[in-house]
């Protein structure tokens, strides 16, 4: 069975190959991500496996399906990428890694906490050219602070159990909290509620058509003035547009993010020999009060390992024709 991956990195290469050795599969690594202009390089292949940025709507999965393939599986846990209902009618299997390693991404999210607070990125470029000045480095105590968690699956859980290990009062917002959240203490609100009482706020929510926006300017006029906003899960929870004018006025007092809406074009690229063509993307990379990451909170040892595991254990399930423990349905 021969497997397609696509926005194969190195990493990708070392920890897919390694497992899918061990497991006796053949994988095609190919640097470029899925569009209808790179679907023609899966042809042949049973397995296509995907990232965050590949596309996977109706045309290329029409492509895919004309060209041998039946089983779409993401290396992520996300799949705002694919149209499901599509894949269903095309007699398609769609798998996810729903969880691999929570702890990177919730670990990650107070990573960019700690830093825009405390200014760590700042400091270290000052110190760098000789400069040890502590004028506009002034940070907070996040002991006693109160955060505010949009989405507790485990990673939002897990990054409130951290911060709760900081001294904070953790708020959380979820339609339906798992029994883990509600054995974590927290207490659960409203959003706008949430909102109006959180000095920090972390979004740890899928992209659906309900939560796309779900901070715009009207939900960034609802928060304490200064707060912090960290988004380490998709980029389109958050309408950047509203936040940078939010940031302007000083509404927003601090932006951490490890995604952003219009990414696709830029993440796990370098593109740093020519000027970016998005106005929003440079507005954040040259804010003083941004942090931007891209799209790495994922990359860990044990994340890795986990993704290719997992991926290949579908693999090895649909092969066999045994149910896949992570196929998506188009109600999902």
């Amino acid at each position: 069975m021969n497997i397609a991956v696509f926005s194969a990195k190195s990493y990708d290469r070392e920890y897919l190959g390694a497992a899918s050795a061990a497991a006796g599969r053949h994988i095609v690594c190919f640097e470029e991500r899925l569009t209808p202009q790179t679907a023609a390089f899966a042809r042949g292949c049973e397995v296509v496996c995907a990232f965050v940025n590949d596309r996977l709507d109706t045309e290329v999965l029409g492509l895919l399906g004309a060209g041998g393939t039946r089983l779409i599986a993401l290396r992520c846990a996300g799949y705002n990428n694919v149209d499901l209902a599509a894949a269903a009618a095309l007699g398609m299997t769609v798998v996810n890694v729903p969880a691999y390693s929570p702890y990177a991404v919730a670990e990650h999210a107070v990573a960019l906490l700690l830093t825009l607070n405390r200014r760590i990125n700042l400091a270290y470029g000052r110190v760098s050219q000789g400069d040890f000045s502590l004028e506009g480095l002034m940070g907070f105590d996040l002991h006693g602070k109160t955060v505010g968690l949009v989405g507790t699956g485990r990673i939002g859980t897990i990054t409130g159990r951290i911060l709760q290990g900081f001294g904070c009062r953790v708020l959380a917002h979820d339609p339906h909290p798992p029994a883990e959240t509600l054995a974590a203490g927290f207490t659960f609100y409203e959003l706008d509620e949430l909102l109006a009482q959180a000095d920090i706020v972390s979004l740890h929510c899928p992209l659906l058509p309900a939560t796309r926006h779900i901070i715009n300017a009207s939900r960034l006029a609802r928060l304490k003035h200064g707060t912090t906003l960290i988004n380490t899960s998709r980029g389109g929870l958050i309408d950047t547009a509203a936040a940078l004018d939010a940031l302007d006025s000083g509404q927003l007092g601090r932006l951490g993010l490890d995604v952003y809406e219009n990414e696709a074009a830029f993440f796990y690229d370098d593109h740093s020999g020519a000027p970016l063509s998005d106005a929003l993307l440079a507005r954040l990379i040259a804010h003083p009060n941004v942090l931007l990451t891209g799209h790495q909170a994922f990359l860990t040892h044990e994340a890795l390992t986990a993704i290719a595991e997992t991926t290949l254990q579908s693999i090895a399930d649909f092969a066999a024709g045994r149910p896949c423990a992570h196929a998506l349905l188009p109600s999902s």
